[in-house]
């Protein structure tokens, strides 16, 4: 069924009218589809119109309506639901005179600066903030007759302040050819871009709004921050604004979503009645999106009251004028810290290059500053332990009773023993050397133990996310022989320009699994940190085989510097493994000996050790 048919019908059933003779003319309705068909900016919403005009129009129970101004509610309300636009409005005004705008009168200079300066609101905020309130947007005809005079008494003093806040909170009418004038004078001359298409649907033609190429004045530079406040009585050609300047990524929209009115409306008459049609006859369509802000209205980047959008802009421009030099600190960190020299020398050059290119430009708080960088990072390096952090204090050591410590190790560690005497040993986190010290002998205890007499053993650390590397030396040291010392690895540390050997321990708590027994070490693509160092050395020195996945390629565990006064922090790992002999596990992890889907890894172990230590019994 189509939409008039559904206008008309439900028109008739939104009151419960009882008259005996019609007050309108039976042609009203059909006269006011008309108009609309005709000059609705969205024709594509009145598909099916036209053809049951006819139909209904022939049921005018609604006519009957005595009352114009009750009428004119009954059918904007319909006409609302049946095309979805609220911007469409029937009125009954019998005394309605059609507004003239006067043009400017040629008043003395005087007077031509009283006016301008009652009509906008200049201001110059500290940090060298510009702060410009227009409530109307001036057409092109009226722009070139006070041209002259905006730029001595507005533009000039705009243009040597470090950013702008625009304020359009209480900006509700404008010309459609203003809109060039304004998006212009905050982009490059060079290339001409295009900025809105504007359909008009009486004339049935689109124009293309253009970047002009000459301006009077000078332009505001592109590269300084540009902040436009919007409210909800933000309406028409002031949201076009917003929304162009929003689209060509010009400006940081601040405040409340705006109204969603229309670049055009007209109102008109409804045949020889007082009957008035008030509808969009044009309409935004913004090249860059595809969309327009019309009824939906421009939603701001950062969404607060409009009485905080002021505030809130000049925090986002304070944060903005600090982003060049938190980015040369972080970059300086990473190039004079990062574990390896030419990656950290890569790494600041591409965050500088970032930078240059305004990619900072749009951040709006400190916690969206942090996400970039650390996106970025992450981009530049692929190594997910570069990043912006917290910078939490440590915790203050808690005491723990020995019954307190043995729960914990059992809810830490998982041991068993298979077939054949075969051992099983998990554990997901590597601890601190010397927190670990003084429960050695509960380990030990609780959980070696249990494991160490069994005649070949299963490490399973596809869960392990790494943790400190400090207990890495000890631990390895229970899988060799105590008779001589061996060096496991050199960790270079770029900060302190020192490397430090990791060698075996001459003593250990417990009793050591030696060299001599089998050992397989499990594996999985969340296999991390400290983790990956034990598994790198284990298959460097041919300690064990690695069944599994190829692990994260992560990092050692990473310090944390603080970038200048920003109370920015960057996660930055400064240790590497030797890599004399070839690339080390860092950014691309420990292959396994044997590839193995991470959850048939296990049994894929079992498999080897029962084949080889079942055949010995």
């Amino acid at each position: 069924m189509s939409k008039t048919y559904f206008l008309v019908t439900s028109l008739l059933l939104l009151g419960d009218f009882s008259f005996l003779h019609a007050s309108f003319s039976p042609s009203l309705i059909e006269d006011m589809a008309k108009i609309v068909m005709d000059n609705y900016c969205s024709p594509e919403k009145l598909v099916g119109m036209k053809e049951d005009i006819a139909s209904a129009t022939s049921n005018t129970e609604v006519l009957n309506i005595p009352e114009g101004e009750l009428l004119a509610n009954v059918l904007s309300d319909g006409i609302q639901t049946t095309v979805s636009d609220p911007r469409l409005k029937v009125s009954y005004e019998p005394n309605y005179v059609p507004v003239v705008h006067p043009e400017l009168p040629p008043l003395p200079a005087e007077q031509l600066v009283a006016v301008l300066q009652s009509s906008i609101k200049l201001d110059i905020l500290e940090g060298n903030i510009g702060y410009l309130r227009i409530d109307h947007i001036l057409g092109e005809e009226v722009a070139d007759k006070v041209g002259p005079l905006l730029i001595e008494l507005v533009w000039n003093k705009i243009l040597p302040t470090s950013a702008l806040i625009f304020d359009l909170r209480y900006t509700s009418s404008g010309d459609i050819s203003g809109i060039p004038y304004i998006v212009s004078y905050f982009t490059e001359a060079e290339p001409v871009i295009h900025i809105d298409s504007i359909y008009n649907r009486p004339s049935n033609t689109t124009t293309k709004l253009l970047s002009m190429s000459t301006l009077l004045g000078e332009r505001y530079s592109v590269t300084k921050p540009l902040i436009i406040l919007t409210s909800k009585n933000t309406k028409d050609i002031a949201e076009d604004v917003a929304y162009c300047l929003q689209s060509l990524k010009r400006a940081t929209i601040v405040g409340e979503k705006t109204a969603g009115g229309s670049v055009k409306v007209d109102k008109v008459k409804v045949g020889n009645t007082d009957f008035y049609i008030t509808l969009p006859t044009a309409k935004s369509i913004n090249p860059i999106t595809g969309s327009t802000w019309e009824i939906t209205g421009v939603t701001p980047d950062v969404e607060v009251s409009a009485e905080d959008a002021l505030a809130t802009s000049i925090k986002i421009i304070n944060l903005r004028v600090q982003v060049p030099a938190i980015i040369e600190e972080s970059a300086s960190l990473i190039a004079n810290n990062y574990a390896s020299e030419s990656v950290g020398m890569d790494v600041a050059e591409k965050l500088r290059e970032l930078l240059a290119n305004e990619e900072f430009s749009t951040v709006v708080c400190k916690e969206d500053l942090e996400t970039k960088l650390s996106a970025d990072l992450k981009m530049i390096s692929g190594d997910k332990s570069l990043k912006t952090t917290t910078n939490t204090p440590a915790l203050p050591p808690m005491e723990y009773s020995p019954e307190m410590y043995i729960e914990l190790i059992k809810i830490s560690f998982h041991t068993d023993v298979f077939e054949n005497n075969i051992g099983y040993l998990r554990f997901d986190m590597f601890g601190d050397f010397e927190e670990v010290k003084p429960i050695a002998q509960i380990i030990v205890e609780h959980v070696w133990n249990k494991v160490v007499n069994t005649n070949a053993m299963i490490i399973d650390l596809r869960n392990n996310l790494g943790g400190p590397t400090t207990a890495i030396a000890g631990f390895c040291s229970y899988f060799f022989d105590g008779d001589k010392q061996i060096l496991l690895d050199k960790l270079y540390d770029r900060t302190s320009g020192t490397t430090t050997e990791l060698l075996t321990l001459p003593e250990l708590t417990g009793i050591r699994y030696g060299s001599k027994k089998s050992l397989i070490i499990l594996t999985s693509k969340a296999t991390a940190g400290a983790a990956e160092e034990f598994v790198y050395i284990m298959k460097k020195l041919g300690r064990a085989m690695i069944i599994g996945e190829t692990t994260a390629g992560a990092s050692h565990p990473p310090k944390v510097f603080p970038v200048g006064k920003s109370n920015i922090f960057l996660s930055i790992p400064t240790v590497h493994s030797d890599t004399s002999a070839g690339p080390a596990w860092e950014g691309v992890g420990v292959q396994p000996h044997i590839p193995a889907a991470a959850d048939a890894a296990l049994e894929v172990a079992k498999g080897i050790f029962n084949k080889h230590l079942g055949g010995q019994q």
